[in-house]
């Protein structure tokens, strides 16, 4: 199975295949739901609620993606990971879980997970986040990055890291936050990246609308969160 999503004899890219592990019934469902409901790039191939039905049905679909939960009765995230990785490789797993714990995303990562995503995430940071990790990135939810880098800081050739809300941003912007974040007054962003007054308002309000987020203290929070200060 190659790093790329995969394409037909006509070129044209087929559906990131996907399995859900998580002991709660209602929740697979409900993704299940939302995933067939708002994109045709995903296609939900089979669900597991247990660590040996995961198992097993993994060997039976080998989907290219498996969103799996880190907390189950009978073993967790964790063990799903150490009984499929050996011996399918190829398949890529996503941790989503309620859980943004430090000791959770480390355990799975070093497991073999390519990323971590809490259940707070959205139904379409959800899809970018199965696509992008079908197709080789790591992804991580917001200021859950951290905790990884500090944790593989020595080791060479890390995976580049990906925050779905931060890729929403143009290089600009991220420039535009970064010194705001550090307490510039908009006059002073103006003149350290050589722009108008009226171009950094701009971009802070865009940086506004797709944080979703209310004042210049919230974005300096969470721009903070992610590390760009």
């Amino acid at each position: 199975m190659s790093e790329t999503t995969p394409e037909s004899a006509q070129g044209t890219t087929r559906k990131v295949r996907v399995f859900l592990v998580d002991d709660h019934a209602l929740f697979r469902a409900g993704v299940r739901t939302e995933l067939d409901s708002i994109t045709d790039e995903v296609e939900v191939v089979g669900e597991a609620g247990t660590v040996g039905e995961a198992v097993a049905g993994i060997a039976a679909k080998l989907p290219d993606v498996v969103l799996l939960d880190v907390h189950m009765p009978d073993g967790g995230g964790a063990e799903v990971l150490r009984q499929v990785r050996p011996t399918h490789p190829a398949v890529v797993f996503l941790a989503l879980s309620v859980s943004d714990q430090a000791e959770d995303v480390i355990t799975v990562i070093r497991a073999g997970a390519r990323g971590y995503v809490t259940k707070t995430i959205s139904s379409q940071e959800l899809v970018r986040a199965v696509c992008r990790v079908a197709e080789g990135d790591a992804v991580f939810s917001p200021r859950l990055a951290g905790f990884v880098l500090d944790a593989f800081a020595d080791r060479p050739g890390s995976a580049p890291i990906s925050d779905p809300e931060l890729d929403l941003l143009t290089p600009r912007e991220r420039d535009v936050l970064r010194l705001l974040a550090r307490g510039y007054a908009y006059k002073e962003i103006a003149s350290e990246l050589f722009i108008s007054v009226k171009t950094v308002e701009t971009h802070v309000s865009s940086v506004l609308r797709k944080t979703q987020l209310s004042n210049r203290y919230e974005l300096s929070r969470w721009a903070s969160d992610r590390r760009l200060v």
